[in-house]
């Protein structure tokens, strides 16, 4: 069996399709797989690490701005997806799949678009709960769409081919347990804050964290608290902390780091994190059961992000903020309620282990197994 998964961009699009290729190479060591991404990216690193092959297309975003320079750009777009294609239809030539999966990421397109014109199974998997543009361009023509949340259904013509299929996330969140992840991580008995605003922050929000964090020193630390600045909020977060009066080496109940790179043992330990809406993120949340405050990111496409949480707030999972109205003592105030709030943390909890879908990548290779057949 032949299969190529293509996706790019980010690492929300490339982890799930290397965890869905990790299960199909030790169940059926004797299938070929081929990742087809985009130049330059994310996945130029990911995938070779994880011993894949990998093949590139000159790919570049579409600009919703009607300026010269909005305008030009696109023009560049259609141009690279010209070439784009014509890549494709080169691999799917030689390779000669059985399936194609796409994880999302303007890379997808052009494998799946191909691949549904000459005749190979294909398969998208869309990790936001509306459908993104790549998904939208697909969905008629993919032989089957795997989406994340049940209520996502309604958002495609064609229900019948629509599967719930959660999203495929590591091991460790959903088995690591809070004892184990205490022990290691050097904790007791007390309370944990968990907050992080992606790999390289979010400057507004980073802003209001270092008031949240005046006002726990202000109340005495109440709780131990790890947070995230991120590559760019790193250079500059100290220094402002330091003019709201916050030693940090007086505190060390305040972990303040650059990155979080045990993410599963945080949120397994957490009572509380406070994050983005980014799918691959709210699958750990979910993953994890860990209590959440939601502040979705207001600068991405559609506002998907918002979406992502209502889901979780519809199912008494989550409490969404929104930034644009946020202050750091309106963040400070819900999260000091929630901290001393048990039994809804534990609700919440519970609500978001009934959301989880713990076998997410193995429906993913059953669908690869069943459109292979066809």
């Amino acid at each position: 069996m032949n299969v190529i998964f293509t996706c790019g961009g980010t690492a929300g699009h490339i982890n799930p399709a290397i965890s869905v290729a990790n299960l199909l190479r030790e169940r059926k060591p004797e299938t070929n797989i081929l990742f087809v991404g985009a130049e330059g990216e994310m996945e130029t690193r990911l995938v070779p690490r994880e011993g894949y092959r990998l093949e590139t297309l000159k790919i570049s975003s579409y600009s919703r701005k009607l300026s010269p320079k909005g305008i030009w750009h696109n023009l560049v777009t259609l141009k690279n997806l010209t070439a784009a294609r014509s890549k494709a239809d080169r691999i799917i030539r030689d390779f000669r799949p059985d399936v194609i999966v796409g994880t999302g990421g303007y890379a997808s397109y052009p494998l799946l678009r191909q691949g549904a014109r000459r005749g190979v199974p294909t398969a998208v998997h869309e990790a936001n709960a509306m459908p993104g543009l790549t998904t939208r361009m697909v969905a008629d023509s993919a032989s089957c769409i795997m989406v994340c949340f049940e209520e996502s259904k309604a958002y495609y013509k064609h229900p019948e081919r629509v599967q719930v299929v959660g999203m495929p996330v590591r091991q460790e969140f959903l088995y690591t347990t809070r004892a184990q992840a205490r022990e290691r991580l050097g904790l007791k008995d007390e309370p944990l804050v968990v907050s992080a605003w992606g790999s390289q922050g979010a400057r507004e929000m980073n802003k209001r964290i270092a008031d949240f964090i005046a006002l726990e020193v202000r109340d005495g630390c109440p709780w131990h608290h790890v947070h995230a600045t991120g590559s760019y909020g790193w250079r500059w977060m100290p220094d402002l902390l330091a003019e709201k009066g916050v030693d940090l080496k007086a505190h060390p109940e305040l972990d303040m780091r650059e990155y979080i790179h045990n993410m599963p043992d945080l949120l397994a330990a957490a009572d509380l994190v406070l994050t983005r809406a980014g799918a691959s993120s709210l699958n750990e949340i979910e993953a994890a059961g860990t209590p959440c405050v939601i502040i979705p990111s207001p600068n991405v496409t559609d506002n998907h992000q918002e979406k992502n949480a209502r889901v979780l707030e519809r199912s008494g999972a989550a409490v969404v903020l929104l930034e644009p109205t946020l202050t750091g003592q309106a963040l400070y105030e819900t999260a000091k309620a929630l901290m001393a709030d048990a039994p809804r943390r534990a609700e919440m909890r519970r609500n978001l282990q009934r959301m989880a879908v713990v076998d997410s990548a193995e429906r993913i290779y059953h669908t690869i197994l069943e459109l292979a057949g066809k």
